[in-house]
C-alpha cells in the first residue's frame, strides 16, 4: 500500500477509503479487539468497491460496547479472525486515501490489529471528519449521530460498521461541498492542510481516550455519561473527571459523581455516551 498521494489531485478525482471498526471496548491499550469492521471505496460520490465482516475479536465484549453496538456472541460464532480479514480490507484501502470519523479511534485499533499479525501499516493519508466538522461548524455535539441529523443527511448511523460508514461517505460529500464553496478547497493537499495534516496512528504506549473525557480533563468541566453497572443496569450521571487509572487491565475513571456527592470510580468500558454538560460539546461514543 505504498502509493505516491499528489497533494495537487482534485477532490472528486481522487479514491477515498471510508472505515469504521466495531470494538470489544475503548481502548487496544487494555486488550480490547475489532468485533466488526466495514470499508467503502469510492470516488466523485460512486461507490467503486465495499467490505464488511463481523470478527471473531477471541474475547468478551465489554457491556458499555455491547449497550451501543448490540454484537452478540451468538452474532459473533463463526466470524473470520481479523487476520482472516486483513487480506480483503487492505484491497479496498489499497491506494485510496482513509477516511473516518474520529479517525484517531478507528486508527488505534487497526494498528493494534495490524501488529498482532505482524502486517505494516498503511501509509495512506489519514482524513478525519470529526476534525474537519469541529473546523467547518459549531454544532453542540459532533458525534456521527448528532451532525448526521444536524446536517439533515438522508442516512443516519446505525452504531454498527457499514452503516456508519454510509453516513460517513454521506458526511463527507457534504464536507467536500462546503469546503469548495466556503473555503475554496478542491485539492488533496489543501484538505489535509485544513485538517492540520494527515492524522497520524496512535503510538503503541498512547492512551486513546474519549474527546469527552480528556477536555474535562484538561479544563475541569462537567460531564454527563450515561453509564452501565456491573449488574448491567443503565444510569445517567453528571461527574467531574479527575484522572484516569489502570487496574488489572481495566480503564477506571475516577471522578466526582454529583448525584452521590462523593468520589466514585467509574469502569471506562462501562459507559456509553458523556457529553460535555456546561459547554454542550461531542459525545464520546465506542464509534467516535
Amino acid at each position: 500500500m505504498n502509493h505516491p498521494f499528489d497533494p495537487d489531485q482534485p477532490l472528486n478525482e481522487t479514491t477515498f477509503a471510508i472505515f469504521d471498526v466495531e470494538t470489544t471496548g475503548l481502548s487496544p491499550t487494555y486488550g480490547h479487539r475489532i468485533c466488526e469492521v466495514a470499508c467503502l471505496r469510492v470516488r466523485g460520490g460512486v461507490v467503486l468497491d465495499r467490505f464488511e465482516s463481523l470478527v471473531d475479536p477471541q474475547r468478551s465484549i465489554s457491556p458499555g460496547a455491547f449497550s451501543v453496538n448490540r454484537i452478540t456472541p451468538e452474532m459473533l460464532r463463526g466470524a473470520p479472525t481479523f487476520d482472516q480479514v486483513i487480506t480483503s480490507l487492505l484491497q479496498v484501502m489499497d491506494g485510496a486515501v482513509l477516511i473516518a470519523h474520529n479517525a484517531p479511534f478507528d486508527l488505534s485499533f487497526l494498528a493494534a490489529e495490524l501488529e498482532i499479525a505482524r502486517r505494516p501499516l498503511p501509509e495512506n493519508p489519514v482524513i478525519d471528519t470529526l476534525t474537519l466538522v469541529r473546523r467547518l461548524y459549531n454544532f453542540a455535539h459532533n458525534n456521527l449521530s448528532a451532525v448526521a441529523e444536524a446536517l439533515n443527511l438522508e442516512i443516519t448511523p446505525t452504531h454498527r460498521a457499514l452503516g456508519d460508514v454510509w453516513t460517513t461517505f454521506g458526511l463527507w460529500e457534504r464536507l467536500r461541498h462546503d469546503l469548495e464553496r466556503r473555503w475554496s478547497i478542491t485539492t488533496l493537499g489543501e484538505v489535509l492542510a485544513f485538517q492540520g495534516g494527515s492524522i497520524a496512528y496512535p503510538r503503541s504506549y498512547d492512551l486513546p481516550l474519549p474527546p469527552t473525557i480528556s477536555e474535562a480533563l484538561k479544563k475541569g468541566g462537567r460531564v454527563r455519561m450515561r453509564y452501565v453497572d456491573a449488574n448491567g443496569w443503565e444510569t445517567e450521571r453528571v461527574i467531574r473527571p479527575l484522572r484516569v487509572s489502570e487496574e488489572r487491565g481495566n480503564l477506571y475513571l475516577v471522578a466526582h459523581c454529583y448525584y452521590r456527592d462523593a468520589l466514585r470510580t467509574f469502569r471506562l468500558d462501562r459507559v456509553v455516551e458523556m457529553v460535555l454538560e456546561e459547554q454542550e460539546e461531542d459525545a464520546g461514543d465506542l464509534d467516535g
